[in-house]
């Protein structure tokens, strides 16, 4: 059963377009392709609040992220050619992470085909183990996506 979601809650979008070499011979875009969207969909995210929030520690050196979970619901298929637009927005933030949540629509019909979560962890480079987020990113975080 498909569930209803309020795209209104998602600030960030992404366009893409099924690409010959992400389909089978049927034409039908490979499961697996869709976390590679929402990859992309995290990266343009985190870059649009490092311009719009001015957020020196998003990326530093000291630090990067991992993805500790991924998971993906499908509801109907894309196809070769098909264009998407992938709705992302962040649902939960904690010390040391925070949960993504993911909406994919097909442009030209405007049905939800796809729906998916993700939880990044932050990560310290010298002990490999889960870091605090820096403040200003808690508070990026918490202003455009936790209202």
């Amino acid at each position: 059963m498909k569930k209803e979601f309020d795209l209104t809650k998602f600030n960030h979008t992404v366009k893409e377009k099924v690409k010959f070499h992400e389909v089978d011979l049927l034409g039908v875009c490979n499961n697996a392709v869709y976390f590679n969207y929402f990859e992309d969909a995290r990266l343009e995210f985190a870059k649009e609040m490092v311009r719009k929030y001015n957020l020196k520690e998003f990326f530093q050196n000291q630090s990067y992220f991992i993805m500790a979970h991924n998971e993906a619901d499908y509801f109907k298929p894309a196809f070769l050619d098909d264009e998407l637009t992938v709705y992302t927005r962040i649902e939960f933030v904690k010390k040391s992470s925070y949960g993504y949540e993911h909406v994919i629509v097909k442009d030209d019909t405007g049905e939800i085909i796809t729906h998916g979560r993700g939880v990044v962890v932050h990560i310290d480079k010298d002990t490999k183990t889960p870091s605090p987020l820096p403040g200003e990113v808690i508070d990026a975080i918490k202003n455009d996506e936790m209202r």
